[in-house]
């Protein structure tokens, strides 16, 4: 019988929360002034906040510990640019595939990523 990890499912449904909030607040701003690099900045911030204490309360069930976790979230979203860009590099030069085709691929990739060193390394 296959077994559902609800902690990732429930990082999933976080991360598509965390997605929607990025997104909405990007185009929000970006319509509202104009400002594409304030619109992707904010976006981008206020999804790493959101997703940093979503995933710790309701993902991981996790005390906040911001002095130990909050670097360690750092780094990971430094890996977890790092395996982005090398996947859509890796497909634009094998395949010659276009770059969102490339960042398609990485999604999963970057979730698992994401999930496994949160799981054991940020909330851990």
């Amino acid at each position: 019988m296959l077994r559902i990890d609800l902690r990732l499912v429930r990082f999933l449904a976080v991360g598509l929360l965390v997605t929607l909030i990025d997104l909405g607040l990007t185009y929000l701003i970006d319509r509202l002034t104009g400002q594409r690099a304030l619109a992707v900045t904010t976006g981008f911030a206020a999804g790493l906040a959101a997703g940093y204490l979503l995933h710790a309360r309701i993902s991981f069930a996790a005390p906040l510990a911001p002095t130990r976790q909050i670097p360690r979230l750092l780094v990971t979203v430094g890996i977890n640019y790092l395996l982005t860009l090398g996947i859509v590099e890796a497909c634009a030069r094998l395949f010659g595939w276009p770059t969102l085709s490339g960042k398609l691929i990485s999604l999963p990739v970057v979730a698992l990523s994401s999930y496994f060193l949160s799981r054991k390394w940020i909330y851990a």
